[in-house]
């Protein structure tokens, strides 16, 4: 259970179902078997994809989320293709920040292929900041919520290419990754389904997410690694500190 006395570590946001899955999914699960508390919350049910459904994929994500030993996982059922960022948006996102009170938050690419990656990226950027601030008032009138800031916004690299920020060492986590990727069924290769071809459909998709976890950890000293991209510097008590 979730509450203000027992928040979470990390929250890491997707603007789809799976999103997380792909570009973070080792991270979280690194954190998890350290006994952090880790959630996420996916921004739209992914209604307008091409393969599965919005109840199937809600399925999905129930089932990933025990794989990766997610604490929390919700959707705030946000348009799929059409969500903007808006008052009503934000303070659905400025809400979820509140209520789970994370330390971190990890939020879709800056750039990307899919238009709802690097909105979804700006949404929840601004709505970390806001979340902060006192006189932004979310909740029920007889329980505002708290204000609260997380230290942090880091955006996961997606599909198109971008040299990360900060790379996590997530050598060891990759078959989790993949396992909890592969929940979601629907999306990715099944020689077995009559459904159409997508970009992420075919065998060789997989095969590049797994060459993208070597080609982020290679440069870092490590075997796999997971790419992010911060809008500030990232600071350091001592260059001992860094890897």
């Amino acid at each position: 259970m979730v509450t203000s006395q027992h928040p979470v570590d990390v929250l890491a946001f997707g603007a789809h179902p799976d999103d997380v899955e792909l570009s973070a999914g080792a991270t979280l699960a690194k954190l998890a078997s350290e006994g952090k508390r880790c959630a996420v919350v996916d921004l739209t049910r992914g209604e307008l994809g091409t393969r599965g459904s919005a109840e199937l994929r809600d399925q999905e994500a129930a089932k990933s989320a025990k794989i990766l030993g997610l604490v929390h996982r919700e959707n705030l059922g946000l348009a799929d293709g059409f969500f903007e960022v808006n008052d009503a948006s934000l303070r659905l996102v400025i809400s979820a920040i509140r209520r789970l009170r994370p330390a971190v938050v990890l939020a879709n690419a800056l750039h990307d292929r899919h238009p709802d990656h690097g909105r979804g990226a700006e949404l929840v950027a601004r709505a970390a900041f806001l979340s902060g601030l006192p006189k932004v008032v979310t909740g029920a009138d007889d329980a505002p919520e708290e204000a609260w800031r997380p230290k942090a916004v880091y955006h996961y690299i997606q599909d198109v290419h971008r040299t990360p920020d900060v790379v996590v060492d997530v050598t060891g986590f990759l078959d989790t990754k993949f396992e909890a990727i592969l929940a979601f069924s629907s999306q990715f290769h099944d020689p077995t389904s009559d459904e159409p071809e997508t970009p992420i459909s075919g065998p060789e998709f997989l095969e590049h997410v797994r060459g993208k976890a070597t080609s982020f950890g290679r440069p870092a000293g490590f075997i796999h690694g997971e790419g992010y991209e911060v809008r500030r510097p990232v600071g350091v008590s001592s260059l001992l500190s860094l890897d």
